[in-house]
């Protein structure tokens, strides 16, 4: 560890802290259908397309037809892009001559990105085509990002009305998220990309000549286009086999900074935008307290972990003074690398710029404990906003028993309806990830893609379910993925995640609009205060990962003492 390391993680936080309240409002503007500096030009644009649908946006759902909309979206999309992996060999932009995607993989793809997971068993540059490649992955990196920021803010809208039936238009609140928020940033932080060294051409590729005299093929196409939306909407998917870590999706350490700065952006932003809509800009303060503990301490607990290097390496005599730089970047060091991991994680972004399986068993006990936590430190882009809500209302519950009071959030009394849809949204992760898991770790079909046998082996099929589940997509790299067994059950793990989770919570949503909103009064337990962000903090770490750690004690955590006892597997 050094104090430069350190200085560069600080300084990342404070330019995110930096445009939470800007960002925040601007999108509060948005969603509340204020005029903003972007309206001019976009407004005539989104009028169009409601025209083009026969969406009247003046006209509200219930959570039931929201969630019903957002559904039919998502069938659509998935649709869509399991055409395009299935039919890519006739379909034009394929320079390489690729052929179509085998059809399991071709399901687990286009779930994956539909479900904002982005989980790869291919590698990008040797399977799908420029087409494929923008049409469809990309494509769905936009509209899966929309639809988590739409739904957030439809569950938002529940604490900041009285008496209502509607919570929204789906339809308005994809296309806004999309059009306002998503595409401009995105184009600004594509031309940054390209600005550092990112390609964006439709050429195949450039052919080199080696040291050795030999030629070589590396490939290029439309990098920094894809790049600026998968992590703007913390989708993870990289154009390579080797996500950011390959030197053209993510060349130095300026494009590394840049590359976490957008994962978080809008994720964080839209804690404040939750204030504000909420009339309670002190509640956006409190989420962002919250998340900024957990993540920091995350960051930490990789870094130390990095840092403390192998001691088996030690053993045998080679110098450890600069920790462990296996599967790691020397452009990026030990430092940028633990902050990645750390972020994509907590975030539900899966882009990754070091390899998590050649982190140390607690460097990589972390990453995978972020995810299992629920994806909320600060989430997925929406889905994260969503998630730390589930919790907020749980921790109210939670206060509610210690004081006997009926439990309330921003005015809202939760009562049987909203802690059952709650309890059962939570509940979705340990049981797809533990249930999978499980049925993985005795199938010899299953456990023959295991890379590293032993406690990491366990690892791996543990890691990739909590991803899946979690809708992240990174993973522990010796994992073969794609096979039938895992194209398949990821592929249910991802839309359990994503679909299971939001729908009891949309219920919840519902419940909660109808639901007077009251003032507080002298007895109400306020949910700003550093009490409550210590109890929310709890809360996550209880509700979210305890029951995780049976299955944690059997991979990372005898991985970590059989290396201080100087075993291997």
């Amino acid at each position: 560890m050094t104090f430069a390391g350190w200085l560069q993680i600080a300084a990342l936080f404070l330019a995110v802290l930096a445009v939470i309240r800007p960002l925040g409002l601007y999108m509060a503007r948005v969603f509340g259908g204020e005029r903003t500096f972007l309206s001019p030009v976009l407004r005539p644009v989104e009028t169009g397309f409601y025209r083009l649908a026969g969406i009247a946006p003046e006209k509200e759902q219930g959570w039931l037809a929201y969630g019903l909309a957002m559904l039919a979206f998502s069938l659509a999309g998935f649709a869509v892009l399991y055409a395009l992996l299935r039919l890519q060999g006739v379909l034009p932009l394929n320079p390489q001559g690729f052929a179509g995607v085998a059809p399991d993989l071709a399901f687990n793809t286009a779930v994956s990105f539909v479900t904002n997971t982005n989980w790869q068993n291919y590698a990008g540059e040797t399977t799908l085509s420029h087409f494929s490649q923008m049409a469809g992955l990309t494509v769905q990196n936009f509209t899966s990002a929309a639809t988590g920021m739409a739904l957030a803010i439809a569950v938002t809208r529940a604490f900041a009305r009285s008496r209502a039936a509607t919570i929204g238009n789906f339809w308005v609140d994809v296309t806004r998220a999309a059009l306002y928020v998503l595409l401009p940033v995105a184009i600004v932080i594509a031309l940054a990309f390209v600005a550092m060294g990112v390609p964006q051409t439709l050429e195949a590729g450039a052919t080199a000549t080696t040291l050795e005299g030999g030629r070589q093929v590396i490939s290029l196409g439309p990098v920094a286009s894809q790049e600026a939306i998968k992590q703007l909407g913390t989708n993870g998917g990289g154009f390579f086999n080797v996500n950011a870590a390959h030197p053209f999706e993510n060349p130095t350490a300026l494009s590394n900074l840049l590359n976490i700065f957008a994962m978080l952006a809008v994720s964080s932003a839209l804690l404040w935008t939750f204030g504000d809509m909420v009339k309670d800009r002190r509640q956006g303060w409190a989420f962002v307290a919250t998340v900024g503990v957990l993540l920091v301490a995350g960051v930490a607990a990789v870094y130390i972990a990095e840092a403390a290097g192998n001691p088996i390496l030690t053993a045998l005599g080679l110098d450890g003074s600069g920790g462990n730089m296996e599967g790691k970047e020397v452009r990026f060091g030990l430092s940028a690398s633990a902050l990645y991991a750390a972020v994509t994680t907590g975030l539900s972004d899966g882009g990754v710029n070091a390899m998590h399986g050649s982190l140390t068993p607690l460097g990589g006990l972390v990453p995978m404990f972020l995810i299992q936590l629920g994806e909320v430190l600060p989430g997925g882009t929406g889905s994260g906003l969503y998630g730390l809500i589930v919790f907020a209302v749980l921790a109210v519950f939670v206060a509610g028993l210690m004081v006997g009071r009926t439990p309330e959030f921003l005015g809202k009394k939760i009562g049987a309806t909203e802690m059952k849809c709650a309890v059962l949204a939570v509940l979705i992760l340990p049981v797809a990830i533990l249930g999978f898991a499980a049925v993985s770790a005795m199938l010899p079909a299953a456990v023959a893609s295991i890379g590293t046998p032993g406690p990491h082996g366990l690892s791996e099929i543990l890691y990739a379910f909590t991803s899946a589940a979690g809708n992240n997509g990174s993973a522990f790299g010796g994992l073969s993925g794609n096979t039938l067994w895992y194209n398949t059950t990821l592929a249910i793990a991802m839309l359990a995640g994503r679909f299971a989770f939001v729908v009891p919570v949309l219920a919840m949503a519902g419940a909660l609009a109808a639901r007077v909103k009251t003032p507080p009064s002298a007895g109400t337990f306020p949910t700003h205060t550093p009490l409550f962000v210590g109890l929310l903090i709890g809360i996550i770490l209880i509700l979210g990962g305890l029951q995780f750690f049976p299955a944690l004690a059997l991979g990372p955590v005898v991985e970590h003492f059989a290396m201080l006892a100087g075993q291997t597997f």
